[in-house]
């Protein structure tokens, strides 16, 4: 079993290890965002060595995808001719019989990859597939089933909370997130490419940690230059990978993108109540929309400190997606392929890094803990929000990250991006002050507060930066 360039993912290589070790059949699904490495994992475990495998084509029809199925299985099996299959159930009769033709005495491996394709309307697909594992597969002790696919709701609703014959039959459940920082360093490292961390962060403000869109960068060439040659220049590979993204993701895409383009103008989140007045989309629907994007990786939701639960917040949190609702789309038919080696310095670019850099720390919060010497400590993430009182010459203020500890310590965390120490001024150091007092005013603690500063090169030393308490830079967000 081949693993050598698999970059991380050492839980998800050791639940495949005990599922071929295990004295069962083993019905494994693994999920994830588009482009995050699923097939990559799996092919690299197995070595592309399965008794079976087939992959659903996308916007296929049911006969399309049974007779690309038969020819899979023709292939495997060594038939000369692929036999004509009717429905689903033929074709899973058909698996049954051939892998029953294998030798006894080891797992017989399928792996069926973009599984949420085969599923067309009035496919009857799944009942077929509840048919095979019930009916066969699971009294056997020898069949190892893989079925993995992009479509992380499709996953989850057809096969995790399945209420018919697949109900509680999952006997795996294998997510797969994006890469954290420090698995990009490896991977980037593996790659030739040998970017301080700085450029790295930096990186990861476009890209996000999806493996499919570091695996496009030009070691040979500049972030910068990657950046443009990417998504500036016309043809560039991620300059329209934003409607593919989502349409190939989502059924009925035009809800997501609504609300991800929405979400997009609001950067230090919206209530679902608020992104149901912008969108004006009913509240089941907008409910299930939120919840498939989350599945997906692509919003983020937090808890607003001392509220009730139907205040959460959600954030846009895929990194191409913001920049390129930010850079890439207006910038479509400027035809200036060095658009950004040219606007880098510019303010709005300014604004968004500090923007991103905020959301890059937010992804990164179990690092952050570990940094702070309390990933031992059972702690509460939230954020906070107090418009203020203007009648009484209040300011409003915002905190975008809270951590509560239990041991009666609560953090409250500024995420500041600089190419050098940052510098508190007085002013800054009184609006922290005044800030501190407004959160305790309004959710009367009695808990110890601490002022956290997450920066990429640490606070410069000087009069006022006594008022930080405790400090997380790059290195911390790279363990």
């Amino acid at each position: 079993m081949a693993r050598e360039n698999l970059i991380g993912r050492a839980r998800e290589i050791e639940a495949l290890r005990q599922c071929v070790a295990s004295d069962r059949s083993e019905f494994v699904i693994v999920y994830g965002r588009r482009r995050v490495g699923k097939t990559f994992l799996v092919d690299e475990f197995f070595d592309c060595k399965y008794d079976f495998t087939f992959v659903g084509g996308h916007n296929q029809s049911r006969q399309e995808q049974l007779r690309n199925f038969a020819k899979a299985l023709a292939r495997h099996s060594g038939a000369p001719h692929a036999v004509r299959l009717t429905d689903w159930e033929a074709a899973f009769d058909a698996l049954e019989n051939y892998l029953m033709s294998l030798p006894a005495g080891r797992k017989k491996v399928v792996f069926i990859d973009e599984m949420p394709w085969i599923d067309t309307v009035r496919s009857e697909f799944v009942t077929a597939l509840e048919n095979f594992w019930n009916g066969w597969a699971a009294r056997r002790r020898d069949i190892l089933f893989i079925a993995s696919g992009s479509s992380s709701s499709w996953m989850v609703d057809k096969l995790v909370e399945n209420p018919g014959g697949l109900h509680a039959r999952i006997t795996r459940h294998i997510y797969l997130r994006p890469f954290t920082l420090g698995e990009v360093e490896q991977y980037l490292t593996s790659r030739g490419c040998l970017w301080d961390r700085f450029q790295i962060t930096q990186c990861y403000m476009f890209f996000g940690g999806v493996p499919f869109y570091l695996s496009l960068l030009d070691p040979g060439l500049s972030l910068m230059q990657n950046v443009d040659r990417l998504c500036f220049e016309r043809g560039g590979a991620l300059q329209l990978e934003f409607d593919e993204l989502y349409n190939a993701l989502f059924a009925n895409a035009e809800s997501y993108v609504e609300v991800v383009r929405t979400l997009a103008r609001y950067r230090n989140g919206m209530t679902q109540s608020e992104i149901a007045t912008a969108t004006k989309m009913q509240r089941e629907r907008l409910s299930r929309v939120l919840t498939n994007l989350e599945r997906c990786d692509f919003v983020m939701r937090f808890n607003y400190y001392g509220r009730r639960l139907r205040d959460r917040v959600y954030r846009l949190s895929d990194f191409y997606t913001l920049f390129y609702l930010k850079f890439i789309e207006p910038n479509l038919n400027s035809f200036d392929s060095r658009w950004w080696s040219t606007h880098f310095d510019s303010p709005s670019v300014t604004s968004w890094q500090g923007l991103s850099f905020e959301l890059v720390s937010l992804a990164h919060i179990d690092q952050i803990r570990r940094a702070l010497g309390i990933s031992g400590v059972a702690t509460e993430v939230s954020a906070w929000f107090d418009k203020g009182d203007a009648d009484r010459g209040e300011r409003g203020a915002q905190i975008d990250l809270i951590i509560e500890r239990a041991d009666r310590v609560i953090h409250l965390c500024e995420m500041k991006f600089s190419q050098e120490p940052y510098r508190i001024s007085k002013d800054y150091e009184m609006s922290l002050r005044e800030r501190m007092g407004l959160f305790r005013a309004r959710t009367h603690t009695a808990k110890s507060l601490v002022n956290t500063f997450v920066t990429t090169f640490g606070v410069a030393s000087g009069l006022h930066s006594s008022i930080v308490h405790s400090e997380v830079t790059l290195d911390g967000l790279f363990q």
